[in-house]
């Protein structure tokens, strides 16, 4: 055995040791020592927060590849700083390819009118990066809640700008090797391409402006409600895959993958969250695990409702354009950013983060006054 390898094994021995002391140093302050309770202090406590909320850690595949002795260096270095690398390679590549563009055609001059979807992208694409919620789930109800703009700019604008960022966050997902569902990719991408396809053609124009937006805040709220029912149960125990795959398992993620494309199809994004409500609701899987297999999908999906709207139905706004080319630069720093900080946080607070945003999104449906009519009809599909 070569002296590196020897190396790198007792350097392992010495991280699973350290590892292994930490979780025992954090069991003795949690329990009673010698009958008498442990007073802890208050830094202590808040020491144990932060290291159980947002210092977790990652599920990651368990991929094991042999390299020749002089390959190993390189191995460590990569296998060290594989976050940040994979945080840096989508981000810099998009910054370098906007910025070229930005100062061939003076995209700067569209910053003094079009600013409000950069600055709200800041939240909405770190959002991305984090949870089951793309981009859009922040950008749609803004656009049409708060700044009145029309739903379909409102759904294309999500689309575009999800198909960088999302991009940018799924790579950093893949090159980090994090844990993903297969299964539930292959097949949800599937079904969803057929429904954002069917949706955009058919179903988009027998929706009204209004309808879709109760659509929109009805049924994300209801996933939150989902969601915050999943987390009560005490003790839950959860997979990191879909235990004892078949062919209905199959045809669920299938017709879910096709439903959350139809909410694309109005939205700007959905397969996201209807992968994610059957994986954890259903499959029971972990979050770290659901979380980034319904980012992936979500890119994939976004980019197939970017392509069919710009290139076969050619009907993207100018104001959408303006708006995606003045957010670009912003989603695709914090897309991946997002999920280099979900790798690290409590899947707890990863669900309270869909927490508050369902809340905002229904609080800022109510404000617009609608109809009694629609209230109804939200309240009979969130609570159903």
């Amino acid at each position: 055995m070569s002296t590196n390898r020897i190396e790198q094994q007792n350097r392992l021995t010495i991280y699973l040791n350290s590892k292994t002391q930490k979780e025992t140093e954090e069991e003795s302050l949690q329990q009673p020592t010698n009958g008498q309770e442990l007073k802890l202090t208050n830094f202590g406590r808040t020491k144990l927060f932060f290291r159980k909320y947002f210092l977790q850690g990652q599920l990651y595949s368990n991929e094991v590849c042999s390299h020749d002795d002089e390959e190993e260096v390189l191995e460590d270095v990569f296998n060290r700083y594989r976050k940040y690398i994979g945080f840096l390679l989508p981000c810099l590549f998009m910054q370098i390819m906007w910025w070229t563009l930005a100062f061939r055609y003076n995209f700067f001059r569209l910053f003094p009118t079009h600013y409000e979807l950069p600055l709200t992208m800041v939240v909405g694409a770190t959002v991305a990066g984090m949870t089951s919620e793309g981009g859009g789930a922040v950008a749609f109800p803004v656009m049409t809640l708060l700044l009145h703009i029309e739903t379909e700019v409102a759904r294309d604008f999500s689309l575009m700008v999800q198909s960088c960022g999302m991009t940018s966050a799924a790579f950093t997902i893949l090159w980090m090797r994090i844990k993903l569902e297969w299964h539930a990719i292959i097949l949800c991408t599937i079904g969803s391409t057929a429904g954002i396809i069917f949706g955009l053609e058919w179903v988009d124009y027998l929706l009204t402006g209004s309808e879709k937006k109760m659509l929109f805040v009805s049924i994300w709220f209801s996933f939150a409600i989902s969601l915050y029912v999943l987390n009560t149960q005490k003790k839950r125990r959860t997979h990191s895959g879909i235990v004892k795959f078949n062919w209905w398992k199959a045809l669920i993620l299938f017709v879910a993958g096709f439903i959350g494309g139809l909410c694309s199809a109005f939205a700007g994004s959905g397969v996201d969250i209807c992968a994610f409500s059957v994986l954890t609701l259903l499959f029971r899987l972990s979050e770290k695990v659901a979380t980034p297999t319904s980012v992936v999908l979500m890119a994939a999906n976004t980019c197939v409702g970017f392509f069919w709207r710009h290139l076969i139905m050619s009907e993207v706004s100018t104001l959408a354009w303006n708006y995606f080319t003045c957010s670009v630069p912003v989603v695709v720093l914090f897309a991946p950013l997002g999920s280099l900080l979900a790798s690290h946080f409590h899947r707890l607070v990863l669900a309270t983060f869909v927490y508050v945003l369902e809340g905002l999104a229904l609080l800022g449906f109510l404000a617009t006054g609608p109809e009694w009519r629609l209230i109804g009809i939200g309240i009979v599909l969130a609570i159903g």
